[in-house]
Parts: structure tokens; sequence; C-alpha cells
């Protein structure tokens, strides 16, 4: 029988979808799951994206242009104003989610063997981008102990040499909710400036940063503007996941020129993805207002929940729906399995994604895990319950 690729046998299997399906057994066996493992959130999409797509009148749905609707563009430029991100429409280039303009900022900007720098833990899919483009993640290590900051700029020092092409960072974080300082920002601009470097910063969570430190984008930094490509989705802000419409934003022509070849070849993101991200961006304030409201109220019920369980401790995030907590265990990933294959309490149990998937360094997250708290307040309460009990009656307990 003929070989799968490398590549294919490369590319790893995602820490926050490789359980669903013990997760489908167990609903099988009548289990109730507290889904804790995905960034899905369970907050109504606005009603004007709703009302957009239910009234469409269009006796054919086309090919949209291949860097996507002008119509949108423009108003995405509207919105980047809010925050002072000063582009223009010509700077945009609307993607199947962000996740293919990581992808494509990849394709673009690096050649195989090409390494980038990123504090990790991290998203697990940029590994897969990557890899995909051949490129090679080396990861700077953040812990969960120092509250995820960032290390002194010698230890990205340290890493770079002459196949180092790009940096790249998630702010806020995912998976640790953790925010960049206005300090640890400028010390990425430096080293981006120093070494001539990409700044790729993924910025899909800019609307949920609960403290009062500002949201510093990477397009607000001096000096380095061709070299930043910034990330962008609707998929977070307007629990819009499904629609597939994301963003690679960037002042850098010859980037833009690079990515749009690529997008040409995958034809078009989607018509109807854009019909309603377009009319998201007339969302009323109220609906953002209640959305962050909400989150607020459930980031403080989970991390007082988690931090009053025995032996559990997670910081408190600052940006995104996610934290990062270390609990008693042996090994995460056989705790999460477990927790789906083999525990429940009263008919229920909990579906977190292992921490360790988040990690390029062995050995690291072995006993920590990744929580969105995309559940309204009631069922999280409850979840953290059964995950107390799950704690109790776990054989490979630590402490």
């Amino acid at each position: 029988m003929p070989k799968i690729s490398v590549r294919g046998a490369a590319m790893p299997a995602s820490p926050i979808r490789k359980l669903a399906p013990l997760a489908y057994e167990a609903k099988d066996r009548g289990i109730h799951v507290y889904h804790l493992n995905i960034g899905q959130p369970d907050l109504p999409t606005p009603q004007v994206a709703l009302d957009a797509i239910h009234n469409i009148d269009r006796k054919i749905l086309e090919y949209s242009p291949s860097q996507g609707y002008l119509s949108l563009r423009k108003k995405l430029v509207n919105y980047y104003e809010k925050y002072d991100i000063n582009v223009s429409s010509d700077d945009i280039i609307i993607t199947t989610g962000g996740s293919e303009a990581v992808l494509f900022a990849f394709l673009a900007c690096l050649n195989p063997g090409d390494e980038i720098i990123v504090p990790e833990p991290a998203y697990a899919n940029y590994m897969a981008f990557a890899i995909s483009a051949g490129a090679v993640i080396r990861t700077i290590a953040t812990t969960i102990d120092e509250g995820f900051s960032l290390p002194k700029v010698e230890k990205f020092e340290e890493l770079i040499n002459e196949r180092t092409r790009a940096i790249l960072i998630c702010n806020p974080n995912n998976p640790t909710g953790y925010l960049y300082t206005r300090r640890e920002m400028n010390q990425i601009r430096d080293l981006v400036k120093k070494y001539d470097l990409y700044l790729f910063s993924d910025e899909v969570y800019r609307e949920f940063i609960y403290t009062g430190s500002p949201y510093i984008s990477a397009c607000h930094l001096e000096g380095i503007q061709q070299n930043v490509v910034l990330i962008d989705s609707v998929s977070k802000r307007y629990s819009e996941c499904g629609i597939r419409i994301g963003a690679l934003v960037t002042k850098n022509e010859e980037v833009r020129k690079a990515v749009m070849k690529f997008c040409q070849a995958r034809l078009s993101p989607p018509l109807i993805g854009q019909i309603a991200a377009e009319a998201s961006l007339d969302t009323p304030e109220e609906y953002l207002r209640e959305t962050y409201d909400e989150y607020v109220e459930r980031r403080k019920c989970l991390i007082d929940g988690l931090n009053r369980i025995p032996g559990v401790y997670s910081p408190i995030p600052m940006g995104a729906f996610y934290t990062v907590a270390k609990l008693p265990v042996d090994d995460s990933e056989k705790f999460c399995a477990w927790c789906l294959s083999e525990f429940n309490y009263e008919g229920e149990t909990v579906m977190l994604a292992p921490a360790s998937g988040f990690y390029t360094t062995p050995g690291s997250g072995h006993n920590e895990v990744r929580i969105a708290y995309v559940l309204k307040k009631e069922d999280l309460v409850r979840a953290l319950f059964v995950l107390r009990k799950a704690l109790e009656a776990y054989p490979g307990r630590t402490e």
C-alpha cells in the first residue's frame, strides 16, 4: 500500500478535537458532556447577520472576488479605525477564516526550512500551518507560574539564526488569555526591526480584554509597518465560527501580491459568510457590551471556581475567553480521556483540552488543560463541580 507523505505524517492531531470520538461515545451512553474544550461561543449571532442571510435575494450564488468584496473591506476599514488601526481597503484581503489568513501568510512569506519564533503554549494549528508551508516553529517558553509573561529579550535572541524569518504572537492569547504589555510589544518590535523579521500578529480576540491595560496592536508599533501581517476573524466577536470569514491585513504590497496568488488558486472566500460578516459590522453597541459583560462574569465564575478546587491553579486571564489551568494529575491527556470514557458524576462529565497539545517542547503542559469559558454561568458552576468530583476519583491524581 502506498505511504502517506512525510508532511501528512508530521501533521499534529488537534488537541481541541481529537478527543471528540470519546465525547460522542459518552453521549451515546446517555452522559451529558460539558464542553469546555473548544472556543465555540454559545452566545447568539447578531440578529443583523441572521437577517442578512434570511433576506438574501439572489438568483445565483456566484464567486466573489478573490480578495473579498470591496464593500466588506471598506466597512472593515471603519471598524479598524475604532482601534486606531489605520489601513485602506487595499490593505485587507478577506480569507476563509483566520486560519486561512495564517496559512497564506506563511506560504507567502516563508521558504521551506525557514523558522518562526512562537511563544508557547500556542494555538495548536499554528504548528499544522507551519508544517503545511514547510516552515519550522521554534518555541520560546512561557510558564503558568509566571502568568505566561514573555521572557527577556535575550531568550529570543538565543533562538535567532540565519534561518529565522518571523515572530508569531496571538494577542490576547489563545490558549492562555494573556495580554501582552506595552513593554513586551516594544520588545518584540525592537527584535523585528533589528533582525528585519516578519511579525505575524493574530488579534482575533481584541474585543475581549478585561484589564485597564491598553490593547496594543502590532499595527500600533512604530517603524515596522512593512513587517507586520495582521490576522483577524469575525468568528469569536460575533459568535460566527461557522461562516468562515477572516482577514489578512498588511501594508506590505509585495506580501499582498503573493497572498493574492494563493487566494486566486482557491478562487474566492465564502459568499454567504461575507454577506453575514458585512452585516455584522452594523451590530448595535448594546450587543457587544452585553457580550463583553457576560464574559467578564463567566471569567470570574470560572477562575474563582478553579482556584477553590484543591490542587488546581489558574492565573487570571486578561483577555480572550480561555485559561490554562494546572491540575493535580499525572497526565492531563490521560485525565481528559478518562473523564469521557470512564467517569461520570450523576450522568455528567466534562470535556477539556489537554494543554500538552499547545506546546511543542516534549513534556511541557503534561499536567495542564485549556478551558474555554463559553458556557453560561449555571453550566460553568455545574461543570466545575463535576470537575472537582472527577479529580477526587481519578486514579492518577498526584497530590
